[in-house]
């Protein structure tokens, strides 16, 4: 050791002399300080030291990423100019020069000529987004496993975006979510979602099912991580040749534009790197995929006609096809299937074979490929069955999808209608062979005599032993008319049962001959009609005491029938002349006392205009019928002014609001002229009209507009609308589509599904509507429909 090394070093501290105790420093706090002192300074060095071995080693991860890009490049000039590799960095760094930016955005415009990728896409107007991407796609090259493939991402591509977190969902069979690849998400967090099984609805598994980019604010659902207030999220699908491999989620701390077309191919770019990451030999977490021979060995062992589909790709990698690869023995032996129409072989193209597959069976064998969720349906259209009709199932192996179907049995259909029939009316059947002796009953009729189907059945002729005594006259007279006379009879009787119970019978019975003329069997059958028994007792019990208000009840009823049909106009059925047929429809509250609000009405002004109005009063009752008379003639004498929809609007809301009683009501005024077929139309806090044209129907845009009654200084916008031949306009009262369990969005959606069902003719589709839409707030409802020829 050297002199210098050991003198003390001029910035040492110099230790004290030892106290009396034997410590430096003489004092107890004074060591204590000193040492504290001494360890925090420690703490401080050791972190200065991990940030900048952090820091280091971010940058050697950067720089290999850069790096690799540019050997990327520089293996594309080799190729194309036919140099070596000192001239081919020569030539990068000159191009680097000449264009004035770094040699990192040259090898990123070489590759995306090269590659003429989605990345490339992704970057062309940008060359940062371009070298970011790039950058990331090296990293994700040179990755172990998805993983350091999230790191990455995040790090080159996606934190300059602004974004702070990043999860690659790996798809599972059922439509569930592994968790393959994070970055910006604790440990902990990513534990408790390493897995979210089926029918669990996330961020990603939206994208998953409904296989399309969505962006999501907080929305309530469950989700990894949290969004902060304002912030929000994207999730992207990851597919290969049509399936899909999982779903790529980006987190934000803040909300982002939406849908903005420059973030979203950078994006997608994004997803199709992760997809790359996600196939064979990455993605650990899932399972490994079966053979196509495993699913050949399953589809032979199934007793239902099967087939093993693998898609067929098309130029851009989407599956345009499914090629046949297996038939199992049920079809090779022609049973099941109509071989002689669609000769399905392996080797060949489902479409080709089965044209009519294009419907819905290809759309969920497209779902099914895609998703891996499996599809399973009752009763399916299918003519690959001799019915037409079969069950089928789809489920998604790997990259196969295996097709099974079983043809529904008419007759155990039929079967199984009778038996639910007899359930539900409580019918039970038998016969007895005059023959063998034998009896015969079905299940129901065990059921209605209290015995179980192990038990002894009871012949008809001992009916009376079962039966209350003073039916005993009226059994034997049916038993001597079957029986003797060999006639159709039938009897009401009381049934004693076993157990004590009695319940209200009546039994039919009829004989069944043979050729000859001789008695081969009696067959008939029991129906429990306790309840209508009971029904008829307490009908004849409540009748004297209706008989004193039956009077009322008849001039109550009459006074309500008068108004609604002095408050409702007819149908109008055609207005040759305008072009227009007309169907109008009003169902009144189940309660009959309650004379509702509502009202429509449709009529040609002496313009040569026609008015058509839909409103709703609130409240019931003759209050409610006398506002409503009051506005709707009030709306027909404003309407003949030839004033515009929005001011007859304004004039009707001060009618409601002064010379009504302060009524409150909603409502909707259009006025059509028919030379040019402009429909033009305002609202007062009312649904709006619906309409439906080519096969697609759609809601009116939502004009401004309040109540009636509401507020006297109310403005009402008008909108306009250009209607054109065949096609058809809706307007209706909130009664068509309340229901208590649903918000009101949902209802007018779930019109929306009805009202685009086709239809033979205007009346057909009202009526339609009537009966699917399943309003349960017991309102009275107003519907008018409007084609145009």
């Amino acid at each position: 050791m050297h002199a210098d090394d050991q003198a003390t070093p001029p910035h040492a501290p110099t230790t004290p002399a030892p106290d009396a105790d034997g410590w430096p420093g003489g004092a107890a706090g004074q060591r204590d300080s000193g040492e504290e002192a001494a360890q925090e300074d420690d703490l401080a060095r050791l972190a200065a030291t991990v940030e900048r071995l952090r820091r280091q080693a971010d940058r050697a991860r950067r720089e290999a990423a850069g790096h690799a890009l540019i050997e990327l490049a520089k293996g594309v000039l080799l190729e194309r100019l036919q140099c070596g590799p000192a001239q081919a960095a020569e030539q990068l760094a000159t191009l680097a020069g000449k264009a004035g930016v770094s040699r990192l955005e040259v090898a990123a415009d070489i590759v995306n000529e090269v590659a003429r990728d989605r990345i490339g896409a992704a970057g062309e107007s940008d060359p940062e987004v371009s070298v970011r991407l790039r950058a990331a796609e090296s990293a994700a090259l040179g990755a172990r496993d998805t993983q350091v493939v999230a790191v990455a991402l995040l790090e080159h591509a996606l934190t300059p975006l602004g974004a702070t977190a990043v999860a690659v969902w790996a798809a599972e069979p059922g439509a569930a979510l592994s968790l393959a690849g994070y970055a910006g998400f604790g440990p902990e967090e990513a534990r408790r979602w390493r897995h979210v099984p089926p029918g669990v609805i996330t961020p990603a598994g939206r994208s998953l099912t409904e296989r399309r980019m969505i962006w999501h604010a907080d929305a309530g659902l469950p989700a990894i991580g949290r969004l902060v207030a304002g912030g929000g999220r994207v999730t992207v699908p990851m597919t290969m040749a049509g399936r899909m491999l999982g779903v790529l989620e980006i987190c934000w701390p803040h909300a982002l534009p939406p849908h903005p077309p420059r973030l979203e191919r950078q994006i997608e770019a994004m997803a199709e790197l992760c997809a790359h990451t996600l196939d064979a030999p990455f993605a650990p977490l899932t399972p490994s995929a079966p053979a196509l021979s495993e699913v050949v060995d399953l589809a032979d062992t199934l007793p239902d006609p099967a087939l093993v589909l693998q898609a067929h790709l098309d130029a851009r990698g989407e599956p345009a096809d499914f090629r046949i690869r297996h038939v199992n023995e049920r079809i090779a032996g022609g049973d099941g299937l109509l071989l002689e129409a669609y000769p399905l072989v392996p080797g060949g193209l489902l479409l080709e074979a089965y044209p009519r597959a294009a419907g819905g069976l290809f759309t969920r064998l497209l779902q099914v490929h895609a998703t891996g969720r499996p599809f399973r349906a009752e009763r399916m259209t299918l003519g690959m069955s001799p019915t037409g009709v079969a069950d089928v199932s789809l489920t998604r192996h790997g990259d196969s999808v295996l097709m099974v179907w079983r043809d529904h049995d008419e007759d155990a259909r039929l079967a199984g209608l009778l038996a639910d029939a007899q359930r539900l009316g409580r019918i039970g059947g038998f016969e007895e062979s005059a023959v063998t002796g034998q009896i015969t009953w079905n299940a129901q009729l065990y059921s209605l005599y209290g015995m179980t189907p192990g038990d002894r059945p009871i012949p008809l002729e001992r009916l009376r032993d079962h039966a209350h005594p003073d039916d005993e006259i009226a059994i034997g007279r049916f038993l001597r008319t079957v029986l003797h006379h060999r006639r159709f009879a039938a009897v009401a009787f009381r049934l004693v049962r076993h157990d004590g119970v009695t319940r209200h019978m009546r039994v039919v019975a009829e004989p069944a001959f043979g050729p000859e003329g001789r008695l081969m069997a009696v067959r008939g059958a029991y129906q429990d009609i306790s309840s209508q028994h009971w029904t008829e007792v307490a009908l004849a019990v409540t009748r004297d005491q209706l008989a004193d208000t039956e009077e009322r009840s008849a001039a109550s009823n009459r006074l309500a029938l008068q108004l609604q049909q002095a408050i409702m106009p007819p149908s109008h059925g055609t207005m040759e002349s305008l072009g227009l047929h007309i169907a109008v429809r009003y169902r009144p509250a189940q309660k009959e006392d309650l004379v509702g609000g509502d009202w429509y009405d449709a009529v040609a002004l002496p313009s040569r205009r026609v008015l058509l109005s839909v409103g709703d009063v609130a409240g019931h009752g003759v209050e409610a019928a006398t506002g409503m008379v009051i506005l709707r003639n009030a709306l027909r004498g404003l309407a003949t002014t030839g004033a515009g929809p929005a001011q007859i609007m304004d004039w009707l809301n001060q009618v409601a609001h002064h010379l009504a009683d302060r009524m409150t009501a909603t409502a909707v005024c259009a006025l059509y002229d028919p030379p040019s077929r402009v429909l033009r139309w305002a609202r007062a806090g009312h649904l709006p009209p619906i309409l439906l044209r080519d096969g697609s129907g759609s809601e009116l845009p939502m004009v401004k507009g309040p109540l009636l009654g509401a507020f006297t200084d109310a403005r009402y916008e008008e909108g306009r609308l250009q209607l054109r031949a065949e096609d058809t306009l809706l307007m209706y009262t909130d009664g068509l589509i309340e229901r208590r369990d649903h918000n009101l969005r949902h209802a007018q959606d779930q019109l929306l599904t009805i009202a685009r069902r086709s239809a033979t003719t205007l009346d057909h589709r009202l009526d339609d509507l009537l009966i699917h839409c399943n309003s349960d707030t017991d309102d009275d409802t107003c519907l008018i429909g409007v084609h145009l020829s």
